[in-house]
């Protein structure tokens, strides 16, 4: 039986965050060159999305590229940027299918032409859609990320377009790529790391963290469905004592 009917459906996560880590050491138990992994966690992806699609969550942020990784030896890098149109081409019918609307966030014009515009299209082709909205960040950093918004704000505040003494939390957030999604409330990390290499640093304040030692190309829904469970077992306080919320 799955574990999707143990599953509260009035306290699912809205959105829940994904780090997809061990592609690259999943693929090398298997003798296999780290391009491999890259493609056998597209699987994972495509199980993943369905499922959250079933459990009722409303965003899925997936971080499939970081501004780190283009440090990346070029072999890999462009096998990786290679996969990420193929992908996108290939699933946006998939997902428009479904009523899945894409997303993305990050320094996108830093991809390849190529890959832009097939993201452009893809994200135009679901974007009627109503249901799941799958969030990619690609080429992304919170750093980069929160750089971006502080240059953002100043310029306003020399242009008088913004009076200092009325920035607060929420400018900066008007700021930041995710403006339109609301904050993870849960945040998921594959292969058995304890990090959040520099992901979502402001929108993760109040997340709950779920760590796995799976690989991500061995993660399905299931495992997630886990996770939201794991989740929905939390006291969430908010700065609050437990008898403040009871």
């Amino acid at each position: 039986m799955s574990l999707l009917t143990q599953i509260d459906s009035k306290n699912v996560p809205q959105h829940i965050a994904v780090i997809m880590d061990g592609n690259g050491r999943w693929a090398k138990q298997q003798g296999e060159s780290r391009i491999y992994g890259h493609y056998e966690g597209v699987n994972s992806v495509r199980d993943v999305v369905e499922g959250a699609a079933q459990a009722g969550v409303k965003y899925l942020t997936l971080y499939a590229f970081s501004t780190e990784n283009w440090n990346r030896p070029k072999e890999e890098v462009d096998a990786l940027m290679e996969l990420l149109v193929a992908t996108i081409s290939g699933e946006a019918p998939q997902l428009n299918k479904k009523n899945v609307r894409l997303l993305a966030i990050g320094n996108l014009d830093s991809l390849p032409p190529k890959c832009l515009e097939e993201l452009n299209e893809s994200i135009q082709l679901t974007s009627k859609n109503t249901g799941l909205t799958l969030v990619l960040a690609l080429s992304y950093s919170a750093k980069w990320e929160l750089v971006n918004a502080v240059k953002q704000i100043a310029n306003a505040a020399k242009n008088n377009q913004l009076a200092i003494d009325d920035i607060s939390e929420k400018t900066i957030e008007n700021y930041l790529c995710t403006k339109e999604i609301p904050d993870p409330e849960l945040m998921i990390r594959t292969s058995g790391e304890h990090r959040i290499s520099n992901f979502l640093l402001w929108q993760l304040a109040y997340a709950e963290f779920y760590f796995t030692d799976k690989l991500w190309p061995d993660f399905r829904k299931e495992d997630l469905f886990s996770a939201i469970i794991n989740y929905q077992n939390r006291e969430r306080r908010f700065g609050k004592t437990s008898e403040q919320l009871t």
